[in-house]
């Protein structure tokens, strides 16, 4: 993972957040980084206008009228956390994390597990569509 100084010195740069994204992506160097490369190509993929951020010290962001979801890398998983999860449908039962929450939803991506990658692509056209109408409001 990119350590906090580096990603520090790169986002002072002024560096734009899918440079940072792409950097944490190569830094990683591992299943974790081609995951989270294949999980940003889906969201592109479902969501060709998403905006792509950099918040809480170093996580990627996706967003369209709100956050959809976050790519978070730890020793073990790759997490994408959606911030208004509990409100989507999961016909295919992907969230399997942060499954308590009253909002929030997460899917944890461990080495060798296969994406449902149609059922993840639903996932976010679900959240836009449901950031879209809150905004609306």
């Amino acid at each position: 993972m990119i350590k906090s100084d580096s990603a520090t010195k790169l986002a002072d740069s002024g560096a734009s957040p899918s440079e940072l994204i792409d950097a944490r992506i190569e830094a990683l160097g591992d299943w974790r980084g081609q995951t989270l490369a294949r999980l940003r190509a889906l969201i592109h993929e479902a969501a060709p206008d998403v905006v792509e951020t950099w918040k809480w010290r170093g996580v990627p962001i996706w967003e369209d009228a709100g956050i959809l979801c976050t790519g978070e890398t730890y020793k073990a998983v790759v997490k994408t956390t959606f911030a208004r999860g509990a409100a989507l449908p999961d016909p295919k039962g992907l969230f399997n994390s942060s499954l308590e929450g009253g909002t929030r939803r997460a899917i944890d991506f461990h080495e060798g597990e296969e994406i449902d990658e149609a059922a993840f692509k639903a996932l976010i056209r679900a959240a836009i569509e449901l950031n879209r109408s809150k905004k609306k409001r």
